[in-house]
């Protein structure tokens, strides 16, 4: 009687075992208990570190200063580029002739700045350039007035040589004439050394000089002159006067 209770026991043990281990199993197959550790696991990681995707994608507040220093940045490029398209390279030389002013004048000795040069072709030729280093625009009126040496009288003009228009001088610009000093043929009578000249200016009447005249030097050995002397007009270009 006793070993019969006793297997009863063991029976009911077994079965309550058997129950507990089925009701343990129902409980892991229902899909609560582990995965909500799960969930607070995944959870409690996105809490400590943010996406970096979604820090990105967030936009920008209205005003703030990460878009307003873009655009900033993006004024301060144009405004250079303007800037660098209006504003001289540095360095660049200033021009050194100075502007006109005021209304134009005669030319004159004091004025101008006159050079002699004897030429080559055409041969016993000499070229006068006169360059007006005034602040003035001037006007070159007739021909040179021009002294050789001691010599009293004035050369003519060749009057073909006139040109249509008085020569005008802006600051800096130049004017030309040219002197035929001799005879090429050797028919001119009554020549000599000349080792100084002195050049005139002739006013808008055309009587008589006006102003300083030049002081143009010549060559040590001096020019020969005859007296088939004569000089052309002023001109604008030097081709013009070395063609008489």
């Amino acid at each position: 009687m006793s070993s019969l209770r006793t297997s009863r026991t063991r029976l009911v043990a077994a079965a309550a075992t058997a129950v507990l281990a089925t009701l343990s199993l129902s409980a892991c197959n229902n899909g609560t208990g582990t995965q909500d550790e799960g969930s607070g696991s995944s959870t409690n990681s996105s809490s400590a570190a943010p996406s970096p995707t979604t820090a990105s994608d967030s936009p920008a507040p209205s005003g703030s200063s990460a878009g307003t220093g873009s655009s900033g940045a993006g004024s301060a490029g144009g405004a250079g580029s303007a800037g660098g398209a209006t504003t001289p390279a540095a360095g660049t030389p200033a021009p050194k002739v100075p502007a006109s002013s005021g209304k134009p004048v005669t030319c004159e000795g004091s004025t101008t700045k006159t050079v002699a040069a004897p030429l080559t072709r055409p041969v016993n030729h000499m070229l006068l350039t006169v360059t007006n280093t005034g602040s003035k625009s001037c006007y070159l009126y007739g021909y040179p007035a021009v002294r050789f040496g001691e010599a009293q009288a004035v050369p003519p003009v060749i009057e073909d040589s006139q040109p249509q228009a008085v020569v005008t001088l802006k600051p800096g610009e130049s004017g030309y004439a040219s002197v035929n000093l001799s005879a090429t043929d050797g028919s001119g009578a009554n020549g000599y050394t000349a080792k100084s000249l002195t050049v005139y200016f002739q006013g808008r009447s055309g009587n008589g000089s006006v102003g300083t005249g030049a002081h143009p030097s010549l060559p040590a050995k001096g020019v020969y002159v005859d007296d088939s002397l004569k000089v052309t007009y002023w001109q604008q270009s030097m081709d013009d006067a070395v063609s008489w």
